[in-house]
């Protein structure tokens, strides 16, 4: 309830037209600007049965039941008989609200008292609500003249009363929401696709090396069938020179004056070059600290420890940084599509959980990673020794253009939703 005392807030009587609007709404009036107080009651329900499921709150799934996720934080009874109660359909302000906008709820659950929950207080769309609460231009405006919220401060029901939130009639508010909505099903479906092209993977690689203690693949191309057991040799004997630390220096701003820099945290979980966030190195370096095509970079330290990116020419010239140990497959011996694609088996992640042990961070170090047990198959044919190698690499290679192409056609929806999202809510002025 607001204090009596406090002198009454004026109400917005301008009215804002976004950029592009459905036809039968074009004759509307514009949409009037209304406080977050007139649209949304905080809720401060404790008084929950303990069988709700605990929620957390995330910007990629909004509140989403932790057991959902990969949550790992206990939480005791006792401190459970003071969470709030979330309904279907009330937003929750986080401790993140700032970078990602407030989240929504689909489920009946519990979270944590240190959550806002918010519940609309007049007829419209919730829909409408979810998707504007995350837009840029919203975060924007929630987040101006607020200091500190990046050191831990959380944004108060005082404050999000006081943004003004563009509010157009609930027909049209259920148009928008149809829209964006169902471009958020197709990027769902789209996503679904991508996982079932990763896991297709996955699979065909733990099928076409040989498990451990077997000594040879459970699925073998029909013109290598009866072509005998496969070896192993340790990675070192397989390089074309000893591994190579990279360049020790710190990461500055990119600039195309400085050699290009990557690192650790540049390499994705697919194993590519993260391009957008680009960095050099203000040091003078030399041609051997630049990768070459087919060099492979293997992480060394920390929670990304055997983590590897192979490179390509596309991704420009890159000098590779001191937490990264660069190995040169030895062009006669070993094919760097062949150890790319091992490099992400099960056999090979098992084996950097034992090497990797150490009394602090985990880490592997150029040493180790020359013990790395390689299966390889039999030598074919002279002039074609490294056939069946080949074969494998270039199977898993074509699935790997398909789930870059799938992924590219994710991101190509998802700017499509942005710049939409951009002309169907008006713009606002940020202060």
């Amino acid at each position: 309830m607001s204090n009596k005392a406090e002198p009454m807030k004026k109400e917005s009587k301008r009215t804002l037209v976004p950029q592009r609007r459905f036809p039968e709404f074009r004759d509307e009036p514009g949409w009037l600007e209304k406080t977050g107080d007139k649209l949304f009651d905080q809720i401060n329900d404790r008084n929950h049965a303990s069988s709700l499921p605990v929620l957390a709150i995330t910007q990629e799934h909004g509140a989403i039941p932790r057991d959902m996720i990969d949550y790992k934080v206990a939480v005791t009874k006792k401190s459970i008989k003071n969470y709030k109660v979330v309904q279907v359909g009330d937003f929750i302000i986080s401790l993140r609200s700032f970078q990602g906008g407030i989240e929504y709820s689909k489920y009946h659950g519990i979270c944590s008292p240190a959550y806002v929950i918010l519940r609309k207080c007049i007829d419209g769309s919730n829909a409408y609500f979810k998707h504007y609460l995350k837009t840029d231009r919203f975060i924007r405006i929630l987040t101006r003249n607020l200091e500190g919220l990046r050191d831990g401060k959380m944004i108060s029901y005082k404050q999000f009363s006081e943004v003004s939130i563009p509010v157009p009639r609930p027909p049209e508010q259920n148009k928008i929401a149809d829209c964006l909505s169902s471009l958020d099903e197709l990027i769902a479906a789209e996503n679904r696709k991508l996982e079932t092209l990763r896991d297709h993977k996955c699979g065909l690689m733990q099928r076409l090396f040989p498990q451990p203690g077997e000594t040879q693949p459970r699925l073998r191309f029909p013109e290598f069938r009866g072509k005998g057991e496969w070896g192993k040799s340790p990675l070192g004997k397989l390089l074309s020179r000893k591994p190579e630390y990279g360049v020790n220096a710190p990461a500055v701003p990119f600039s195309k004056d400085l050699p290009a820099y990557i690192r650790i945290t540049d390499i994705d979980d697919e194993g590519q070059f993260i391009k957008t966030n680009r960095v050099s190195v203000s040091i003078e370096v030399t041609e051997k600290n630049y990768l070459a095509e087919g060099d492979i970079a293997l992480a060394r330290t920390g929670a990304s420890v055997g983590k590897s990116y192979q490179y390509r020419p596309k991704d420009g010239p890159l000098v590779f940084a001191g937490f990264l140990i660069r190995v040169r497959p030895n062009p006669k011996k070993l094919t760097p599509d062949f150890l790319t694609n091992y490099l992400g088996t099960w056999g090979y992640w098992d084996w950097v959980r034992i090497n990797s042990v150490r009394g602090g961070q985990p880490g592997i170090n150029g040493n180790e990673y020359s013990s790395l047990p390689i299966p390889l198959p039999p030598t074919g044919a002279k002039g074609n020794e490294l056939a069946e190698q080949e074969k494998i690499a270039d199977c898993l290679t074509a699935l790997d253009t398909q789930i870059t192409t799938q992924a590219s056609k994710i991101e190509v929806l998802k700017q499509h939703k942005l710049g939409l999202m951009q002309q169907l809510f008006p713009e606002q002025e940020v202060q």
